[in-house]
């Protein structure tokens, strides 16, 4: 009992602390739950290159839904000296699992679909980085909520016409 109530409780937070939507994954049947503390750290290397480590996870980026939007790793340097934060869209990277039935053995594997050039022209990840996309995506957040309000009024007042033209149609009946 104490195991089920301990594997629910870990289910749970996996849950309802990351949501990995957008990851693209390598494996081939999906895991359907992924491990936010096993990715973190996780070893990152090149398509072109897939033997050579060229970093390492550094942080997830969440988005109002709990998706992820983007991975932060740590690139270049050596013994942490010199390093950079680099931001890799969710849509430049791949997930592989790797012992996906054993939580004591779980390991990530993350794929970025660019060249060494292209990884070392990507946003470091500071706090002008931070500060631009918290703007954009609240921004983005508001239009939108704006573009859903004008739907919305567009719907009501079309759907008033025709209930007005049904009623007139009614009335000279």
């Amino acid at each position: 009992m104490r195991h089920s109530l301990h594997r629910m409780t870990q289910t749970a937070i996996l849950i309802g602390g990351i949501g990995l939507t957008g990851f693209a994954v390598a494996d081939s049947q999906p895991q359907g739950l992924y491990s936010g503390d096993e990715l973190m750290d996780a070893d990152v290397f090149l398509e072109a290159n897939p033997n050579e480590d060229v970093g390492d996870v550094e942080d997830v980026l969440l988005g109002e839904d709990m998706s992820v939007q983007a991975l932060v790793i740590e690139t270049g340097g050596v013994l942490d000296l010199g390093d950079t934060h680099r931001v890799v869209d969710r849509d430049n990277f791949t997930l592989e699992t790797q012992n996906a039935d054993d939580l004591d053995d779980l390991e990530y594997r993350v794929t970025l679909d660019m060249t060494r050039d292209e990884v070392a022209k990507l946003p470091e990840y500071d706090n002008d980085w931070w500060q631009d996309a918290k703007g954009q995506a609240r921004q983005a957040w508001d239009d939108t909520k704006q573009g859903a309000e004008s739907a919305w009024q567009s719907t009501k007042s079309a759907t008033a016409d025709l209930l007005d033209d049904a009623s007139d149609a009614l009335n000279d009946n």
